[in-house]
């Protein structure tokens, strides 16, 4: 039986929902780019109409990933008091779980990456959209 204060799997999971949910997040404003970017679309142009279609798949496959990531975030977060579970140490300390936790520290540090190059020119994008709106 766990105390208030000590860590559970439940109270991990629980304190590991914000990744989805704020993936969930991310995903539905680039939903919200996507279809914007729709209505500046002059549909009598062919090229126009097939860039339109793809947004328009895109953006419904989009907003379905982010329903299902804000439903999976909500149930981690729902998991807080889930009771703790006796686990087998030797199992817990094998080193396929480092390796599996190492694996997931190295793509979250990667993810990282990835959003602060990508800040660069996406800022640089909204400061040209700026400009031109002045």
């Amino acid at each position: 039986m766990s105390t208030p204060g000590q860590p559970t799997c439940g109270k991990g999971l629980a304190e590991n929902s914000v990744l989805p949910a704020k993936l969930s997040e991310l995903i539905a404003a680039m939903v919200e780019n996507l279809e914007t970017h729709m209505k500046a679309l002059d549909l009598t142009d062919p090229n126009s109409r097939t860039e339109y279609d793809a947004y328009d798949r895109l953006a419904k496959e989009h907003h379905q990933i982010a329903v299902q990531l804000q439903s999976l975030a909500a149930r981690m977060a729902g998991y807080r008091d889930l009771p703790m579970g006796r686990h087998d140490e030797k199992a817990m300390t094998h080193p396929r779980v480092r390796a599996a936790f190492e694996k997931l520290v190295q793509r979250k540090q990667e993810l990282l990456a990835l959003l602060e190059q990508t800040a660069e020119r996406d800022d640089e994008l909204l400061e040209a959209m700026r400009v031109h709106n002045r």
